[in-house]
């Protein structure tokens, strides 16, 4: 009976610890408009505010949006607060979430049978942005203001419909971002030559029935025909969690601050 307490209580200590660490995502709200953002930022260990940081923008998926500041953080936020990671890496990392009736990119979604059903994905190559990423886009600007940033390392990253966002956000912020990785996600084909010179990291799982690989090969096929730098991993047994996959790469943080602005590919 006593190692059965011990074990309960070193798993609860061990989910306290996990959310403490989650708090040291700061809150804050970012409003513009009349219109409010939430997101999470991370400030590195010993932050000092006259030493400069690379930056890293994280986008999270569908399941995670809303306005409570807390659900983007689901996904991906608990690489950015290991020990170790912190320690070898020290940045400033922004997890923003988009609310539930906006989408990170302008993409088109037809679904069948009913509203709820199967979507298909139609990428477009321009047009106006949506409301979440007016937000984002000035949210960007404001944390290059606010905070002395390294301006050859900045970074983007997501999944899903943050995947989605990542490409978007890279083509509507053109010669910013030093590398981006995307998984499940998707882009037209057409915006590639506006995106070229960002290093790039594909993800997708070959058995995604929510949002097809396809989408992913095809960016990945455009991406080359430019000669850009981009390098794509596909998980045969995965369906749409690839990000699962994606977040246990050994080389995947090492892979991203390695890659420096305007430097050669």
């Amino acid at each position: 009976m006593r190692k059965k307490t011990f074990i309960l209580l070193f798993a609860l200590s061990t989910l306290d610890s996990y959310a403490q660490d989650k708090s040291l995502f700061r809150k804050e709200w970012f409003m513009q408009s009349g219109d409010t953002m939430p997101y999470r930022i991370l400030l590195p260990k010993n932050y000092e505010p006259l030493k400069s940081y690379p930056l890293i923008f994280f986008l999270h998926g569908r399941g995670e949006s809303g306005s409570d500041n807390e659900r983007q953080l689901n996904n991906g936020s608990y690489l950015f607060l290991r020990d170790s990671i912190r320690e070898r890496y020290p940045a400033i990392v922004v997890f923003p979430q988009c609310a539930v009736k906006s989408y990170w990119s302008n993409v088109i979604n037809i679904a069948a049978d009913s509203a709820k059903g199967k979507r298909t994905f139609y990428f477009t190559s321009g047009g106006e942005p949506s409301k979440a990423m007016q937000l984002l886009l000035a949210l960007v600007d404001n944390i290059f203001e606010r905070f002395n940033i390294k301006k050859q390392q900045v970074y983007a990253g997501g999944l899903s419909m943050g995947a989605m966002g990542t490409y978007e956000l890279v083509r509507r912020k053109p010669g910013m971002f030093a590398a981006a990785f995307a998984i499940c996600g998707g882009a037209h084909p057409a915006t590639a030559k506006q995106i070229n010179k960002t290093r790039w990291w594909l993800f997708h799982g070959l058995k995604d029935d929510v949002v097809l690989p396809v989408y992913t090969r095809q960016i990945e096929a455009a991406l080359k025909k430019t000669k850009a730098d981009v390098k794509a991993t596909y998980y045969p047994q995965a369906n749409h969690n690839s990000w699962d996959a994606a977040f246990a790469e050994p080389g995947l943080i090492n892979w991203l601050f390695k890659k420096v602005a305007n430097e050669p590919h």
